[in-house]
């Protein structure tokens, strides 16, 4: 599609969504909540009454399943499926590629006779065998080798995802090779759950607190920013069909300088748009809490309910998944790139994490006169002490190209990993420093001058958007977190660290206490721990501005690291302390460490080159004849006015000049981009480097250049819908 066209059918769409003119939408779900989803509810209808306490158990202790559990319960979810209209199911997981992947296969299968019949076995609903050779796996095998396995994740409710003409039973499951090592991100995720567990049980043990409770998980909730565009005009920018990012692309005069998107009237169509993934969500069981705009012009937001870990990574996935089919049904694409405008905010994923008993008690929640609650100060300090020593590592966990352009950018949180605790927390461990802690600092209430307006309880501490990992209220939300990113590799690393925090803690009070443990041993033997995790860690602590200069300065001082890109960051995942941790405690072993690595710079890597190609694609094929026209057409009005009387034109021919050399200086930048990635080693780190080295900074140059000619250019001849229209045609 030619720019001008794009630009006409998306004022049309805009103005007829935003004036009403566009028939109703037919609701294409259920709105009763839950329908499509094989939850508790369900279980218990169609289970009997032993096989479904036998199924919670085994769900809720983390139990293995027993063949003869698996029929009865493929049986119910088949019955259940074929009622639903479903025809096919498939074994769905997270493959090392980042993002969902499915194999459909029929629920009809021949009965022997001549006729067909519905069928789903337990062992059909508890392994699968897709071929693994075309997944990433960063040496774990080779294309040859090509048989892997998916396991079921009975913690994962199955669902329905519902097509025009379709319905397909979706069974969460992990994924790992014929050897059993993981390629997917569920299985270390799920083992890391398991780790954290077994030590924080160990915990409440020590304080007696452990009665009822059997098993403790992680609870997530993220927050999902995207931004929104036209269709049209997306359709007439290949850098962002190719790349979800804009490669070129000058600001325009207007950006989000006023803040007057954030939180503001949500666009009559961009409305409808959330209506819709909300039905959708809503069907598959998905808790959708909140919707608004975000700081950038065409940037929104949507934020689910707290759910288990494992469940929340699984429907995170299944959210970008909604917003980005359901937005091609109101004539708009989702962008979930970090960075998808230059200048403009970019997007994240704020992960909201908190750790909760199987009986449904917050460890994070420091509840009234927080000083006297030993047990929420455990827990507090281990994950105070986890951050300050695996601050590299969660730098790691969130590394990626497009996170490399937002991090630190004053819209995000900086490279540098510290802790924001407010000012209650921070007071408290300043006691448990000293000695005893004997106050809690409280809220209060404000007065807001007016009768008809209440007083409004006051929290006993602000909130920090700066800081990358900050306690709000009983939860750490990790904002670091890039938005086109899965959650479930920064959660696997979060709950590993505090896993071996809390082990280190627990391991120090069991040998203070002895074999004879009294209240009075475990007070005095607790606050000595206390006194020296907090006295060694508090350094990872920050409560001010983190975008300034000056906390930059203070936290080299510290001895903080500053992992400022990928290149920088990954590393760290292939040193022997990374190893041993996650040896340790059973969630990788080194092998499928030294995987990842080897993916995630092969992907880096990769994603530069794309990028590369691309800008070259569209400095060669659209930019650069666009250039030379605006040239020729300037030429000829020159020449046509000097023969029409005579006049100089000497402005004019300044302009001739000066966009003949903007234009050789573009092309002659194209050609060094296009020539510097036929250098790239084969060695996946070694490329990252390369491509971060040699080809990133031309690619600046280029783009610097390109912008410019963009104001040069007539916007007649411009070939690419402007930022002007890419933002506020809504």
């Amino acid at each position: 599609m030619d720019t001008k066209s794009a630009r006409r059918m998306a004022i049309r769409a805009a103005g007829e969504w935003n004036m009403g003119r566009v028939r109703q939408r037919e609701q294409r779900v259920d709105s009763y909540y839950g329908c499509d989803v094989f939850d508790q509810r369900v279980m218990r209808e169609r289970l009997p009454k032993a096989v479904y306490r036998k199924l919670r158990r085994m769900i809720d202790r983390g139990e293995r399943m027993s063949p003869d559990l698996a029929d009865i319960v493929a049986a119910a979810m088949k019955d259940w499926s074929i009622e639903r209209g479903a025809t096919h199911y498939t074994h769905w997981f997270q493959p090392l590629t980042g993002m969902t992947a499915e194999k459909h296969d029929a629920l009809v299968v021949p009965d022997g006779q001549g006729g067909m019949l519905f069928a789903l076995s337990g062992s059909d609903l508890v392994q699968g065998e897709p071929d693994a050779s075309s997944f990433p796996s960063g040496g774990l095998r080779a294309t040859f080798e090509a048989r892997g396995y998916t396991a079921w994740d009975a913690t994962s409710p199955a669902f329905i995802r519902r097509g025009d003409n379709n319905a397909t039973l979706v069974i969460p499951t992990a994924f790992v090779s014929w050897t059993g090592a993981a390629l997917d991100l569920k299985t270390p995720l799920l083992r890391s759950i398991d780790a954290l567990s077994k030590q924080a049980m160990r915990a409440l043990r020590i304080f007696g607190t452990e009665e009822g409770i059997s098993r403790i998980g992680t609870t997530v909730g993220a927050e999902q920013e995207y931004f929104l565009v036209d269709a049209n005009l997306y359709h007439a920018r290949p850098d962002l069909m190719i790349c979800d990012r804009t490669l070129f692309g000058a600001p325009p005069p207007k950006g989000q300088q006023l803040d007057d998107h954030y939180f503001g009237t949500i666009p009559d169509r961009v409305l409808s748009f959330m209506a819709e993934v909300e039905q959708e969500l809503y069907a598959v069981g998905i808790p959708i809490k909140t919707r608004h705009n975000e700081v950038a012009p065409g940037q929104y937001e949507i934020a689910p309910q707290f759910e288990m870990a494992n469940v929340a990574c699984d429907h995170q996935m299944v959210v970008m998944e909604v917003l980005e089919t359901v937005a091609p049904r109101f004539g708009l694409r989702a962008i979930m790139h970090e960075k998808p405008f230059a200048g403009l905010n970019g997007s994240g994923k704020h992960n909201n994490w908190s750790m909760v008993t199987d009986t449904g008690v917050n460890l994070l929640d420091p509840q009234e006169d927080t000083h006297t609650n030993m047990e929420f100060m455990f827990f507090l300090c281990a994950v105070l002490r986890a951050v300050d020593l695996h601050a590299d590592l969660l730098r790691a966990a969130i590394a990626s190209a497009g996170n490399d352009h937002r991090l630190g950018a004053n819209e995000a949180p900086p490279a540098i990993i510290s802790i924001f605790l407010g000012d209650m927390l921070t007071d408290l461990i300043e006691q448990l420093q000293r000695g005893t802690p004997r106050r809690t600092i409280k809220g209060g209430a404000m007065d807001l001058g007016a009768r008809t307006l209440p007083q409004l309880p006051r929290h006993s501490g602000d909130r920090n958007r700066t800081s990358p990992f900050a306690f709000t209220g009983n939860k750490f939300e990790f904002r670091a977190v890039g938005s086109s990113a899965t959650v479930a590799w920064p959660n696997t690393i979060i709950n590993t660290i505090v896993a071996e925090s809390l082990d280190y803690m627990c391991s120090e009070l069991e040998k203070g206490l002895g074999k004879r443990p009294t209240d009075a041993k475990l007070e005095t033997v607790i606050k000595a721990l206390f006194k020296r995790v907090i006295k060694e860690h508090r350094k990872v602590v920050f409560n001010g501005d983190n975008y300034t200069e000056e906390w930059h300065i203070e936290a080299e001082k510290r001895g903080l690291p500053n992992l400022k890109d990928c290149v920088m960051a990954l590393p760290v995942l292939r040193s022997a302390k990374t190893a041993a941790l996650f040896r340790k405690y059973k969630v990788l072993d080194k092998a499928e460490l030294t995987s990842r690595v080897n993916v995630f710079f092969e992907r880096y890597a990769q994603q530069l080159q794309i990028e590369a190609e691309t800008m070259v694609m569209l400095a060669r094929q659209q930019i650069l004849p666009a250039a030379v026209r605006q040239l020729r057409d300037l030429g000829q009005a020159i020449e046509a006015a000097q023969d029409a009387g005579g006049v100089a034109c000497e402005e004019l021919q300044t302009e001739l000049a000066e966009l003949a050399d903007l234009i050789g200086q573009f092309r002659t930048a194209a050609v060094a981009l296009a020539d510097a990635q036929k250098g790239a080693p084969e060695d996946p780190e070694k490329a990252a480097r390369y491509f971060k080295q040699n080809v990133q900074p031309l690619m600046i140059t280029l783009r610097e250049l390109g912008d410019t000619l963009e104001g040069r250019v007539s916007n007649e001849l411009w070939p690419l819908p402007s930022y002007r229209e890419l933002l506020f045609i809504k």
